[in-house]
């Protein structure tokens, strides 16, 4: 029987923790080898979430199931935390005749039993993986309340970390100023896209400039110094790019929110 090797590491505490691409791969192949199975491929996802399908080798390798006959993987989690993405994987798995190993559940798809218990399984690998994403969003939202520094990984257009702390990036900074300047002037904000994009100015990674591009940036009230998460508004420790009047001849008083 061919053999499609799948494994996933989602966080470098995953790899440390035994869960390394190259530890999956080495187990995997000695149970290839135990049931006397040839190896027909190796595809690795580095970095990913199993919570979406949207992982390159994955998708490789669904789109190379002619290649192979059994899907294996060390542990449930490995392949997806969510159950209506691996009922979908299944249902494709049975009509194109392959079967699905979980090495470690040793599960066996070919019984109703072992259908059934694969089922309540990766419930439970939902339910996880639910449980995780909730308390980052409680920890967020405390943090937010009662903390202090800047809230999510991404930095806005205009600033960028520095040994965790946001810094203002003078020329973007120009541009952030500009576009408050144009809109309080009455300008839409399509028209200012359109004008940054004549000049050749970018937009945040290099993009292009766009209605909602401009109005994120004319309603985020990191540019007056504070910093968002949701519907809690409080004051950063960053440098403000724009005056509190122009922000507030758009938005209002910024205290208006939940501002503590």
């Amino acid at each position: 029987m061919r053999a499609a090797l799948y494994t996933r590491v989602s966080t470098e505490d995953q790899a440390r923790e035994g869960y390394s691409l190259d530890a999956q791969t080495k187990r995997l192949e000695a149970y290839c080898r135990s049931r006397g199975w040839t190896v027909s491929g190796l595809y690795r996802d580095e970095g990913c979430s199993g919570r979406t399908t949207d992982r390159p080798e994955y998708q490789r390798m669904m789109h190379e199931s002619e290649d192979w006959d059994v899907l294996l993987v060390l542990k449930m989690d490995r392949i997806h935390r969510n159950s209506v993405n691996f009922a979908l994987m299944m249902d494709d798995l049975r009509r194109k005749g392959k079967e699905f190993n979980s090495m470690q559940e040793r599960f066996d798809t070919t019984t109703a039993m072992g259908r059934f218990v694969m089922d309540i399984v990766q419930r439970v690998a939902q339910l996880e993986s639910e449980q995780i994403g909730e308390r980052v969003r409680i920890g967020m939202e405390r943090k937010a309340r009662f903390g202090s520094g800047p809230m999510g990984s991404g930095h806005p257009y205009g600033y960028v970390y520095n040994d965790g702390r946001l810094e203002v990036v003078e020329d973007e900074a120009y541009t952030v100023k500009a576009i408050f300047r144009l809109y309080r002037k009455g300008r839409s904000m399509e028209d200012i896209a359109g004008e940054l994009n004549a000049a050749l100015i970018p937009a945040k990674k290099g993009g292009k400039w766009n209605k909602q591009t401009i109005c994120n940036i004319l309603h985020n009230p990191i540019y007056v110094g504070y910093t968002r998460w949701d519907d809690v508004v409080r004051p950063g420790e960053h440098a403000a790019i724009v005056d509190t009047s122009d922000f507030e001849y758009i938005n209002g008083s910024v205290s208006t929110t939940n501002t503590l």
